[in-house]
């Protein structure tokens, strides 16, 4: 008998070499035993005379991709004294652990590709334990290749030797493979695949390109004529395009700052909203300050960005709202009409995963789009949610994702779309099932947005065979926020002012500005923006001057909607909104800022995708100073009419545009923090948290912390304000509620 320690390693410690950094540890510390991966972790049996030394390090020096949750131990007893540290064979099926998401190409291989050894220079799929797929490439857990889309290609022996050596950085690397067995490109035109696409985005061409989580199309961003090209084709007249480019195009055309520059290198590799310098097409992102930019992060990006000496757009490769195409097949039947040539490869993708797209406002980090090389990663639960059942949440109907309850973890899915779409749909019910099988998921309580008609609704009826917990859309925001904060179960009720779109209230009504006082169990409506008709029901979504028009004539100003928009079926709409036809009243601040940019002429007659009226009001307010706009001073209800009448006044007498911008979001910045900071002052709330898609407006959130300064304020960083977080507080609301108590 021998005696040494048990330890179990929690966290995201799969496909990240823990075992052989484990293993390279135990040489060191001349440890005997043993290390593998189960489906609760990696699990290490060690003796020797250093345990503890060993301990410490395994926390301070753990790969870089890794990210301890717990280390537990036990003493253990073998039987027989070990001989040596050895690394065993993966055991269980199933997952108590973590996926460790897509990883940006590493500069060690980097290098490899660059260099000069055949097997790996210019190789398209060159990876180690550090970098690569991950999450696109999982069939099922344990992360084991024979469980991945590299099942199918054997490894050679010049592989399969880096592959059994603890020693080298391609240990367990599962998707490891060079030019001799690995995956191979395609292109439609003989020759070197990324010489030949090269040329062609050079002559203007239009491609898909296959990248880690399905398509992109593809052309060169300082063409405006295959800029124009690729818009037509995709239907996406003015919605901004991503780019890719290299360390030196980025820095030639955009100023990011050094935080935007640490976003860019991460590993998750994320588009980065980033100040237009040198000038590009206006049409990339048509009326913004900003364009969204990422390095990039395979080394098939890598080589033909070599090649090609300048940015690209990278944007996804489907028509608009569709999903991304990923399959070979499925691009040229989808796709083959929309370009002039498609670079693929082999290497099937497991599972759709658009590109993560963030931004760094002043108060730090913003996730607009959770997706590739952030999710699957997982949130611990807050104090006080230990005991929470399994739980399924399935969001709301735009920007869905789907939230996973397990052993003390919240694991939110990654962005999955707009359930308008049919084929999305399709995509959101095959990824509950991929995520359930997966994580070894079985709910014990399910959770979906009050409004029934949702067909995410719809499905957690039908999944939880009864009624599931219902909960209201912007008490999921403000739970979301509280939860992302570690805010405990029993923390006491915050201030929330959660301000987006649309979302059904409690009375039956549109809410959509709102000032709530809760936590996760409840919450109470405190004061909300005054509710105007959306003329024309869901048609005031998509056409901002209807907005205006309910604004201007609430506000005693029917005259000014009158001039502004002389073709408009004024009086019609008018006659219906009186006799409340089709114009449900609404509290929105999202419609309150459609209404704000049509007056100033910032929108067009219809928008061609969410938000395109309220990013060109933020984009021209940007860096300008103007009039804090005073709403009303009722506590319970917020009043527009007054700022949109000295608006409107301000306008007439020749102030310009980006200045009343900038006084708008300053208006109702304050009107908000007003009321939400006399909660705090007077006892009943601990802090503000601030929620809802309007919050992705960075001018708008600095004013609102500049409004609320001094107070404890909660905001979003690591999970979208925008519905794609929403799953998240349905979550932590059913837990609590299934926990009970007060």
């Amino acid at each position: 008998m021998t005696d040494g320690v048990r330890i179990r390693v929690r966290g995201q410690v799969q496909g990240v070499g823990f075992r052989p950094f484990i293993w390279q540890l135990a040489q060191r510390f001349g440890l005997g035993g043993s290390v593998l991966n189960d489906r609760e972790g990696v699990l290490i049996f060690a003796t020797g005379t250093d345990l503890d030394g060993f301990l410490a390090a395994i926390r301070s020096e753990a790969p870089p991709l890794s990210r301890i949750d717990a280390i537990e131990t036990a003493a253990h007893r073998f039987e027989v004294a070990p001989v040596g540290f050895g690394i065993a064979e993966s055991q269980g099926s199933g997952a108590e652990t973590r996926v460790t998401p897509d990883a940006a190409t590493c500069a060690e291989c980097l290098a490899d590709i660059r260099g000069s050894d055949p097997r790996r220079a210019g190789y398209a799929f060159t990876n180690c334990t550090h970098c690569g797929p991950r999450f696109t490439i999982l069939r099922s857990l344990p992360y084991d290749r024979s469980r991945t889309t590299m099942a199918e290609f054997a490894m050679c022996a010049e592989c399969a030797a880096e592959y059994a050596d603890p020693a080298d950085r391609r240990f367990h690397a599962q998707p490891v493979a060079c030019a001799a067995c690995g995956p191979q490109l395609r292109f439609d035109t003989p020759g070197d695949p990324v010489a030949a696409a090269a040329a062609a985005l050079l002559a203007g061409a239009v491609l898909a390109v296959k990248g880690l989580g399905g398509f992109h199309l593809c052309c060169d961003a300082t063409n405006a004529e295959a800029i124009s090209t690729l818009r037509t084709r995709k239907r996406r007249p003015t919605k901004p395009l991503a780019l890719m480019g290299r360390w030196e195009d980025i820095r030639t055309y955009a100023d990011p700052s050094d935080e935007e520059e640490a976003a860019l290198a991460s590993s998750a590799a994320p588009i980065v909203l980033l100040l237009r310098a040198a000038p590009l097409p206006e049409t990339l992102a048509p009326g913004q300050a900003r364009l969204g930019w990422m390095l990039p992060y395979t080394p098939l990006h890598h080589l033909l960005l070599d090649r090609v000496q300048r940015p690209l757009v990278m944007t996804s490769g489907n028509l608009s709202g569709e999903p991304q195409v990923i399959g070979n097949d499925e691009a040229r039947e989808v796709l083959g009409a929309l370009v002039d040539g498609i670079l693929d490869h082999d290497r099937e993708i497991a599972r759709r995963l658009d590109d993560s797209v963030m931004r760094m406002a002043p108060s730090g980090p913003m996730i607009l789009r959770r997706a590739r090389g952030m999710a699957p990663d997982t949130l611990p639960l807050p104090d006080g949610f230990d005991d929470a059942p399994q739980v399924a949440a399935f969001g709301a109907h735009l920007k869905s994702a789907i939230c996973l309850v397990k052993n003390g973890q919240a694991l939110l899915s990654h962005h999955l779309g707009d359930l308008d779409n049919a084929l999305t749909w399709d995509e959101f019910v095959k990824a509950d099932w991929d995520y359930a099988a997966l994580f070894d998921h079985r709910p014990e309580v399910f959770a979906c947005d009050l409004h029934p008609d949702y067909l995410s609704s719809r499905h957690a009826w039908e999944r939880a065979g009864g009624a599931p917990v219902e909960v209201q859309h912007h008490h999921a925001h403000l739970a979301a926020c509280l939860a992302e904060n570690g805010w405990p179960l029993d923390g006491g009720a915050v201030a929330g002012i959660v301000l987006d779109g649309l979302g059904l209230g409690a009375d039956g009504s549109v809410w959509g500005g709102e000032l709530l006082l809760g936590d996760y169990r409840g919450y109470e409506r405190r004061a909300h923006l005054r509710p105007a008709p959306l003329m024309g029901g869901d048609a005031a979504s998509r056409e901002p001057w209807r907005n205006a028009l309910a604004r201007l004539d609430q506000a005693g100003l029917p005259g000014v909607a009158d001039r502004l928009f002389p073709e408009a079926p004024r009086d019609i709409l008018r006659q219906a909104a009186e006799r409340g036809v089709n114009a449900p009243l609404s509290s929105s601040a999202g419609r309150h800022f459609d209404a704000v940019a049509a007056i100033l002429g910032l929108s067009p007659a219809r928008q061609s995708f969410e938000g395109e009226a309220a990013m060109a009001l933020e984009a021209v307010a940007d860096g300008v100073v103007g009039p804090d706009y005073a709403f009303g001073t009722d506590a319970r209800i917020i009043e527009p009419s007054e700022a949109l009448t000295a608006m409107v006044a301000d306008l007439e007498a020749g102030m310009s545009v980006p200045e009343i911008a900038a006084g708008v979001h300053a208006g109702l910045a304050q009107a908000f923090a007003t009321r939400a900071r006399a909660l705090v002052r007077s006892g009943e709330a601990k802090a503000v948290a601030l929620s809802g898609g309007c919050f992705q407006n960075a001018r708008l959130l600095s004013e609102t912390l500049r409004s609320l300064a001094g107070v404890p304020v909660l905001i979003h960083a690591r999970v979208p304000a925008n519905d794609g977080g929403l799953a998240l507080g349905q979550a932590v609301i059913a837990a609590a509620q299934s926990l009970g108590g007060r």
